[in-house]
C-alpha cells in the first residue's frame, strides 16, 4: 500500500485546548490509516479575523498516510465533529481545527478542499511550526517553509512548554 507524507495544521481555542489537540492526534493514529512521524512544538497565537475570542494553540504534525486528499479531509472532519466542533463562521472559535496543509505532491482545487492550503504561506501560526519539523519542504514554488516563515515573521506566535 502506497503512503504519502501529509502535513496537518492543528488549532484550538475553546475548552481544554491542548487536550483537544492531543485527542485529535490520538484519533488520527487510532484510525489505522495515519501514522504521526513528527510533531512541532505547540504555540499560542492571537486569533485572526474575529479578534474578540480566546487565543489559539497551534501546532503542525507530519503523518504517513495511505489516504488520498479527499479521504484524509473526511477523516479530519469526522474527528472535528467527534470532538464537538461546531461550525459557526469562518474565523470563529473552535474546540479543534484540522487543516491539510500539504499531502504528498497532491495539488487539489475543489469545493471545500485546496491543497496546498492557500493561506498557509501567509500565516505565521502555520509556517513557524511547519518550519520546526520540515524546514526544507516547499510551501510554494521555490519557497521553503523556513524561507516563508522568515518572510512572514513570528510576531504573535509564542512557543508554550507543551507537546502534542
Amino acid at each position: 500500500m502506497m503512503t504519502v507524507t501529509a502535513y496537518l495544521g492543528l488549532g484550538a481555542n475553546l475548552g481544554d485546548r491542548l487536550a483537544n489537540m492531543r485527542e485529535a492526534v490520538r484519533l488520527l493514529e487510532a484510525d489505522g490509516s495515519c501514522r504521526v512521524t513528527a510533531r512541532s512544538p505547540v504555540y499560542e497565537t492571537k486569533p485572526i479575523g474575529i479578534e474578540d475570542q480566546p487565543d489559539f494553540l497551534n501546532a503542525v504534525i507530519a503523518i504517513e498516510t495511505s489516504l488520498g486528499p479527499e479521504a484524509l479531509l473526511d477523516l479530519c472532519k469526522s474527528i472535528e465533529n467527534r470532538l464537538g466542533r461546531v461550525r459557526t463562521n469562518k474565523w470563529g472559535p473552535r474546540v479543534i481545527d484540522l487543516d491539510i496543509l500539504l499531502c504528498g505532491e497532491a495539488v487539489v482545487q475543489q469545493e471545500g478542499l485546496t491543497i496546498p492550503h492557500p493561506e498557509a504561506v501567509n500565516r505565521a501560526f502555520v509556517l513557524v511550526p511547519l518550519a520546526d519539523i520540515a524546514p526544507e519542504i516547499e510551501v510554494a514554488p521555490r519557497l521553503t517553509a523556513r524561507e516563508a516563515a522568515e518572510r512572514v515573521g513570528s510576531g504573535g506566535v509564542q512557543r508554550v512548554d507543551e507537546t502534542l
